[in-house]
């Protein structure tokens, strides 16, 4: 017999409400003034509250940045997470950088706080990890199908390494690529990838495969992505999609991705 979930107190619902008025007062400061300008007290004052109470909310401006990383994450992973891939491939792929730099440039403010200068003395939630890895989850499963090219070969003996010596990395690309026997899987949002289709078609090598491809374009979006949100394109000859088009082509040639 399911219980009841037990109703909210009118206190709690409070404490819920303020604390997501804090967050939103600090993602304004953000926008405004990066991760310098978000200050507590200022935040306080703005809220019509003394310093000291807001800390019953936040212990240190520090634990408000964490949680706008983590809220960040989420969001980007939600946006990637609703992206059609059941095509794979090429296309696929398109959609998936496409739907990361719509959103990076919509609020390059929070683009820049998971992604752009270190804080000093902030050190990210160890959650943020997972966070990440939610993201790139989805470029798992279209890589999972694609064949790398010599160039790209030694890479993935190294990635193959990896997910030999490291069972949580291993059980990630599972989650997103499929078992290791070579059954299909799916995760939500991810379409069934074909673990079988990677180089020698064995499902050992396909899950390096997938890791390769996803680990690969990583730094390969974060470059193309990272300068157009921080305004590094300004009064250049070329379109940001274009540049992003053409890296995202070459992703699919050097894993053969049709």
């Amino acid at each position: 017999m399911t219980s009841t979930p037990r109703a909210r107190t009118p206190r709690e619902r409070y404490r819920d409400q303020t604390r997501a008025e804090i967050k939103q007062i600090a993602v304004g400061q953000l926008a405004a003034g990066g991760v310098e300008g978000v200050a507590l007290l200022r935040i306080a004052k703005e809220i019509g509250m003394s310093g000291p109470a807001l800390y019953r909310y936040f212990a240190s401006r520090d634990d408000l940045l964490s949680e706008l990383v983590v809220d960040a994450y989420q969001a980007v992973a939600a946006e990637i997470g609703a992206v059609d891939i059941s095509a794979g491939g090429r296309a696929a792929l398109h959609a998936l950088a496409t739907a990361f730099r719509d959103w990076a440039v919509a609020q390059p403010h929070l683009y820049l706080l998971i992604q752009g200068t270190p804080v000093p003395g902030f050190r990210a939630p160890d959650e943020t990890v997972a966070h990440a890895r939610e993201v790139l989850g989805p470029f798992l499963t279209v890589f999972a199908g694609g064949r790398p090219s010599n160039s790209v070969e030694p890479l993935v003996g190294e990635f193959n390494r990896w997910l030999r010596d490291d069972a949580a990395v291993a059980a990630w690309v599972e989650k997103w690529t499929g078992p290791s026997s070579g059954g299909s899987a799916t995760s939500t949002g991810a379409a069934e990838s074909p673990v079988a289709a990677g180089s020698e078609g064995s499902s050992e090598s396909a899950a390096a495969v997938a890791l390769t491809g996803a680990i690969t374009a990583w730094p390969q979006l974060h470059g193309t992505v990272g300068l157009e949100a921080a305004g590094q394109f300004a009064g250049m000859g070329h379109r940001p999609t274009t540049l992003l088009a053409v890296q995202v082509d070459m992703l699919a040639d050097a894993f053969q991705l049709a």
